[in-house]
């Protein structure tokens, strides 16, 4: 597949006090990837100005202190931080084995994904619980994961109408997407399992287990598991 990846940044005006630049037009590991090391090297050469650098699938967002500085500034430093890419070293990804509880009450939705598929929910389990998933970025709420790497057979569209409450941890599938929802919230993806690990926990000395970089597998577990795990897990 060729990359979307950009020949150079775009900036964009993201509000008073927001620079978003943007270096891919699609999801897409390479584009990542560039994501990934700009805001490693932005983050250890910190602009003055800058408050918060977010880096999301294919861009970054830079908030910054408009009495400090501006985004011609900003586009002239992160310009010049680009050209010492060469000498970054992206961390090594961890692997997270996540167990999932797949199907009836924690999959309200797998059924409807794998007749709309022609598939069994035993395909479904298999092919989703088959990949490592690269996680793109964490966001919406505290430790949820974008994962790329679905395979194409399962993406699926969101619920035309989305929940008011999903519960904590389940797994769900959106489009080509898939992610786990790590606190209870509305939200509007498919929902086929439901993983008994606390992905965010604030008392913990690293609050999300993860970061984007990192790659996520599934380990299909049967609900006596879930409930086993679930008691250790609130110990």
């Amino acid at each position: 597949m060729e990359s979307g990846l950009y020949e150079r940044a775009h900036f964009r005006i993201a509000g008073d006090r927001g620079l978003l630049v943007e270096y891919g037009d699609t999801i897409d590991p390479a584009v990542n990837q560039k994501v990934r090391s700009m805001a490693i090297v932005a983050k250890n050469n910190m602009p003055d100005g800058v408050i918060e650098i977010i880096p999301t699938y294919r861009s970054i967002l830079m908030f910054y202190d408009p009495s400090v500085t501006n985004p011609s500034v900003l586009k002239e430093t992160l310009t010049a931080l680009e050209k010492s890419l060469s000498g970054i070293e992206i961390p090594s990804p961890k692997l997270i084995e996540i167990p999932v509880c797949y199907g009836g009450d924690f999959g309200p939705d797998i059924e409807y994904v794998a007749s709309s598929h022609n598939l069994t929910v035993e395909d479904v389990v298999l092919l989703h619980s088959e990949p490592e998933y690269l996680i793109y970025m964490v966001g919406f709420t505290p430790g949820f994961p974008f994962l790329g790497g679905l395979h194409e057979v399962l993406h699926t569209p969101r619920l035309e109408t989305p929940r008011t409450q999903v519960p904590e941890g389940s797994v769900g599938i959106a489009n080509e997407q898939t992610g786990i929802y790590p606190v209870a919230s509305p939200g509007g993806w498919q929902l086929i399992g439901r993983t008994p690990i606390k992905l965010f926990a604030p008392e913990r000395d690293n609050p999300i287990l993860y970061q984007a970089g990192d790659r996520i597998k599934f380990k299909p577990i049967s609900s006596f598991d879930y409930h086993r795990i679930l008691q250790e897990e609130v110990k």
